[in-house]
């Protein structure tokens, strides 16, 4: 079988692609993460997202550990062809490991000389709780 659809991505010189979760329907954007080809491939045979982990070397099905799987309903390539982007439905309604429905919880407010970033979005459940 070949898979030649993956030969239109174009991968860095690390072997990998940015790759942004969507939540369906809400649009919310819920994690930033890596892929490699494998983890690309195995996202499509299963319907599940799988990320590569940069920091442990390996692949990193969302949720193996939290249950917090992201079921894949659509995946798109930008027009450089150089991001993913995962149309997801987010079991459980936390996708960060914080315990948050969004790992972009933090919200810049005010400005140059007195900005802050402010949590705006509260913990679902604890990580404590999570990963045990």
């Amino acid at each position: 079988m070949t898979q030649d659809w993956l030969d239109k991505v174009s991968w860095d010189a690390q072997g990998l692609v940015p790759a942004i979760a969507q939540e369906v329907g809400s649009n919310d954007v819920l994690m930033f993460a890596w892929m490699n080809r494998e983890a690309l491939a195995r996202t499509v045979e299963t319907g599940e997202a799988v990320y590569y982990s940069r920091s442990r070397k390996r692949l990193w099905h969302k949720g193996e550990e939290s249950g917090h799987v992201q079921k894949v309903h659509e995946i798109r390539l930008d027009c450089d062809e150089d991001v993913v982007l995962l149309k997801v439905e987010q079991i459980d309604g936390i996708a960060c490991h914080t315990g948050r429905h969004s790992c972009f919880f933090q919200k810049f407010e005010g400005g140059v000389d007195d900005g802050r970033w402010a949590t705006v979005e509260p913990v679902l459940k604890d990580p404590h709780k999570i990963y045990k």
